[in-house]
């Protein structure tokens, strides 16, 4: 596995202006980045999230999933924090691809829950990879992260990976009546460390989701 650091810029987001970097698989020739702020190499951990692209909620404002509600949460407290990383990995619909994953919205329609689609299309739960983080967080002299997420397993697959996770801060945000049953099947079938009594509702989200 071959990940080469393309590029970096500026970007300017309603919480902080971030630097971007630019990264390409070569395996894959998908492309990934890295959104930072302050001084990441300074050996301390770093509060830090590992995000797996995904259109239908990142882009297009989907409550049908906590995707775009976790995004712009982590940007957010990345930014208070005045220092850490988000990274971007292009793995839309937890590895399988963005039309399989409208297959898997057309099968959650008629009655499946998110991992039942999944295993109806012939793929695993969650096909997700976390060893390109390694190249990336070592290009950015990232030794350590305070990772925010509620998924165990992502914290296993990223230590196993190499990466010294100290932390794990739960991201429960944008409960909505149409993901209710999506973050119950997360928690009950995927292992997700998250009650949906702690979730702040998506009416209650103080950032504004402008189309």
């Amino acid at each position: 596995m071959t990940i080469r650091f393309i590029a970096a810029s500026r970007l300017p987001t309603p919480w902080a202006t971030f630097t971007m970097h630019g990264f390409e698989d070569d395996a894959t020739g998908k492309d990934h980045i890295a959104l930072t702020l302050g001084d990441v190499s300074d050996g301390e951990p770093m509060l830090g999230r590992v995000h797996s692209e995904c259109l239908t909620g990142d882009a297009l404002f989907s409550m049908r999933c906590d995707c775009g509600f976790q995004l712009q949460e982590a940007l957010k407290r990345i930014a208070e924090q005045g220092c850490g990383v988000l990274l971007y990995l292009r793995q839309e619909g937890r590895g399988i691809g963005l039309l399989n994953k409208i297959r898997a919205y057309h099968l959650q329609d008629a009655g499946a829950d998110t991992v039942e689609a999944n295993e109806q299309l012939g793929f695993a739960a969650d096909l997700r990879r976390y060893d390109l983080c390694v190249p990336i967080l070592d290009h950015l002299g990232i030794t350590a992260l305070r990772l925010m997420t509620n998924n165990p397993r992502k914290v296993d697959a990223l230590t196993e990976a190499g990466i010294v996770v100290t932390e794990r801060v739960p991201l429960t945000t944008g409960l909505n009546a149409h993901n209710e049953q999506y973050l119950t099947t997360k928690a009950g079938k995927l292992g997700h460390m998250m009650a949906l009594d702690d979730f702040t509702h998506a009416s209650d989200v103080d950032i504004e989701r402008k189309s």
